[in-house]
């Protein structure tokens, strides 16, 4: 059989692969992969937030691991160890939990009439709102209504025995799924730098992964110390405040904090409404309030960028949009995981050819000054002077 000569048939010259076209595809195709990508994101949550929690911790304790290995400590060891400590970790924060919540639970039925008898009191205040809330309350009049009605506790109860299975399910997928990210060693790490051809390519590989668990560490270690002090001196001004259940406001400081500017916010809010409840006057809940506000403002403004590399600062714009998109994505759960993500996609973006400003539009350093351009030379004129 007589072989086609290809090149007669073509006209051309057929060249290896670096002289094919590599136009980047065109813009409407990215788009629609975007939004197909998030879409799929948002309808696989159950899935990937225990796949992304894990992989997560695994840049943090892999540095553990590989300390440990020096010393003869097997990596299952060291997992087992890493895990263990983790649920033995939620098993006492639940636990520390569950009694000021239980008693929240219990407490339920007062509270609510206790704050009805506020509202009755801040109506009775300001007389333009108690029109508007006399119009509103003849609006929404019905015979079913029951003027009565509050915050179902069965229902409430129900519908969180209803999700811990879920929960829990997630919370094994994670630890199970550490285990084994942890107890592989170098495994992981070896099969990302062989998916790369050149030399460089690997280096580079290797160098983004040992930043990432650097950052990340370094990230995560800072604000779990930062917000745990958080949340001591938080317990403690609620105590000296008078508050019930300081220990309960110190571990929703500890948690909240985790969540970029929303969660102070929240917390502010929740003591807020606790202590209009508790206390018979305004300027207590209003002391309450300042003082949690003050603690968290501190902590953002101060404590927080003192102690956290600046390379490891990021964009303010950016992270709040980055939380908003996680929060609608996944919620609660998107807005703790999407600082991290954002430091992780930083560094990948500063080891990735092609993705260096988009690392410099995350980063939170001061922009660099733009160089003055120089004069352009006048026609007839040229740059010898001879």
């Amino acid at each position: 059989m007589t072989p086609v000569n290809y090149q007669a048939v073509h006209k051309f010259p057929i060249t290896p692969g670096p002289d094919i076209d590599r136009r980047p595809p065109p813009w409407p195709l990215v788009g629609l992969f975007l939004l197909a990508m998030i879409a799929a994101i948002a309808f696989a949550r159950d899935f990937l937030m225990p796949i992304t929690f894990s992989i997560l911790l695994f840049f943090v304790f892999v540095p553990v691991r590989r300390r440990l290995t020096r010393f003869g400590v097997p990596p299952g060891i060291t997992a087992a160890a890493i895990v263990l400590s983790l649920l033995l970790s939620i098993v006492a924060l639940v636990w520390s939990v569950s009694g000021p919540a239980g008693q929240l639970i219990a407490d339920m039925p007062e509270i609510q009439s206790a704050l009805s008898e506020k509202l009755q009191r801040l109506r009775g205040t300001f007389e333009t709102i108690d029109t508007a809330m006399t119009q509103i309350e003849a609006e929404a009049t019905a015979p079913e209504s029951d003027p009565t009605a509050g915050i179902d506790v069965a229902s409430a109860i129900l519908d969180g025995l209803y999700t811990t299975p879920g929960v829990l399910g997630q919370i094994a997928l994670t630890l199970f799924l550490l285990f084994f990210l942890i107890a592989s060693g170098d495994l992981i790490y070896l099969k990302i730098v062989q998916s790369f051809d050149s030399m460089r390519e690997k280096r580079n590989a290797y160098s983004a992964l040992r930043e990432i668990e650097e950052s990340l560490g370094s990230y995560l270690g800072a604000i779990t110390l930062i917000n745990a002090c958080l949340g001591i001196a938080i317990g403690l001004a609620m105590w000296a405040l008078g508050m019930p259940s300081p220990l309960l406001f110190g571990l929703v400081a500890f948690a909240l904090n985790f969540i970029p500017y929303l969660g102070a916010i929240t917390g502010v809010g929740i003591a807020l409404l606790v202590a209009l409840v508790t206390f018979t006057d305004v300027f207590w809940p209003v002391m309450v309030a300042l003082t949690y506000l003050t603690l968290t403002t501190l902590e953002g403004q101060l404590i927080t960028p003192y102690f956290v590399a600046r390379r490891l600062q990021m964009n303010a714009v950016v992270v709040f949009l980055t939380v908003a998109l996680w929060a609608w994505l996944w919620s609660v759960i998107g807005m703790i995981i999407a600082v991290p993500l954002l430091v992780v996609i930083s560094v990948i973006c500063d080891h990735v050819p092609g993705l260096e400003k988009l690392g410099n539009f995350l980063a939170g350093d001061d922009p660099v000054p733009l160089a003055e351009e120089e004069p352009e030379p006048k026609a007839g004129l040229t740059s010898d002077p001879t």
